[in-house]
């Protein structure tokens, strides 16, 4: 399976699909419009080996919500991530069992080279 969850309003991630062009093969979805599933995040953290690898601490609702003075468990990076689209780092790329989790330029150029 070969699958990409991004925004479509995110411009990052616009460039990073413009670069990436995935074939007709990969599904795309846009968890701005189609909420993740609980048994995706859940096969998310299988391949990321947990949940906080997934989250993003960039995310303006992060310091807004006073995120970023507690301590966080792995149970609540899933609560959050299913809560609010904004906290899943963005895209995460998956490559049959390989995940991609980001936007860095090693990560885009990995997903690259898996999408192929």
């Amino acid at each position: 399976m070969k699958k990409i969850y991004h925004s479509s309003t995110c411009t990052t991630n616009q460039r990073i699909l413009k670069e990436i062009k995935p074939k007709k093969d990969v599904i795309l979805q846009d968890i701005k419009t189609e909420a993740i599933t609980p048994a995706q995040i859940d096969e998310m953290k299988k391949l990321a080996g947990s949940y906080e690898a997934l989250f993003s601490r960039v995310a303006l609702k992060y310091r807004s919500m006073g995120l970023n003075e507690k301590v966080l468990s792995e149970k609540d990076y899933r609560k959050l991530i299913l809560s609010e689209y904004t906290f899943l780092k963005r895209p995460v790329m998956i490559v049959d069992d390989v995940i991609f989790i980001g936007n860095t330029k090693k990560v885009i150029e990995s997903a690259k080279q898996a999408l192929k």
